[in-house]
């Protein structure tokens, strides 16, 4: 049997302890670490898709990095990735998901379940079923929105492709943004609420001095979580294929692009790279502004 140690609450012991742990770690390494490793190798070569460098690629180190940074597509691309974040997730997701869970919030039967199951159902189609949905709707000719407007002849994705894929982002993203406020709404004490009413507040009062002050931190995991995968989505693609004139490449449409499209494997990796590092420094902005909640609390 074997002997418990301080910090072993489970009675295991380091070696079955390590034998339980040891397939998901196996997986993590399989699935996750070296596919990293492998990518960030990719970036420091010149590796093409075809050609001499695709059977020999040389060793460059830092060149790729040093290219996308001096090249005005990298920036013009990050720049409109971050208005796609802002845009669709920081503000449309995240407003529209939360005034959603807030409405609902004392109904119940079946106008609340019709509501949810609309707002969910957007999100649990796949992709590229969603993608052909919206072609339908914004199509030139006899397109759905085109035929309620009387706007006949509009190209809204060719137009407006910026505008268009941040729209379909709040559409179809706003469900996990409802079902995290309207969990967080739940917990706050009803006492609390009666009590700002019976005192003369507001709706809008209720919600500015009682319910955000508690929801805080579920406010900061929501957009911590919507902010990267609206940052890595390449659902966009499908609908606009970045744009006339790229006027809708984010980023993991040009990395796909100059990967596969102009057969540069090595620098899609380098950015690849330089968009992790993105995704980090976002993540590090709300775990601070998580920490400092935490120690304000």
């Amino acid at each position: 049997m074997a002997t418990e140690t301080p910090g072993d609450a489970a009675g295991l012991g380091r070696a079955r302890a390590a034998a339980f742990t040891a397939p998901a770690l196996l997986l993590v390494a399989a699935f996750l670490v070296l596919p990293a490793l492998w990518t960030l190798y990719l970036g420091a070569t010149d590796y093409r898709l075809t050609g001499l460098a695709a059977a020999d690629p040389e060793f460059t180190g830092l060149e790729n990095v040093r290219r996308a940074l001096d090249e005005d597509r990298f920036t013009h691309s990050l720049g409109l990735t971050l208005q796609f974040v802002v845009g669709s997730a920081v503000l449309g997701q995240a407003l529209l998901g939360f005034t959603i869970a807030w409405l609902l919030r004392d109904r119940t039967g079946l106008l609340r379940r019709l509501v949810e199951a609309l707002v969910l159902l957007a999100w649990i189609l796949p992709g590229s079923v969603v993608a052909f949905l919206w072609i339908a709707l914004l199509d030139r000719d006899g397109g759905t929105l085109n035929t309620l407007l009387g706007t006949d002849g509009t190209a809204w994705l060719v137009e407006h492709p910026m505008a268009s894929i941040i729209v379909f982002n709040i559409w179809r993203g706003t469900a996990f943004s409802m079902m995290l406020y309207a969990a967080a709404i739940g917990t706050v004490p009803p006492s609390h609420l009666e009590t700002a009413r019976l005192a003369g507040a507001s709706p809008l009062q209720q919600l500015r001095d009682v319910v955000l002050p508690r929801i805080r931190g579920h406010i900061l995991t929501n957009l911590l979580l919507i902010s990267l995968w609206t940052f890595n989505d390449f659902t966009p693609f499908l609908l606009t294929g970045g744009g006339a004139g790229d006027e809708a490449e984010i980023m993991s449409v040009f990395i796909y692009k100059a990967a596969l499209f102009d057969g540069e494997l090595g620098y899609g990796a380098a950015l690849s790279v330089l968009m992790l590092l993105v995704n980090l420094v976002i993540a590090l902005v709300y775990t601070r502004l998580l920490r400092a909640r935490e120690k304000a609390a």
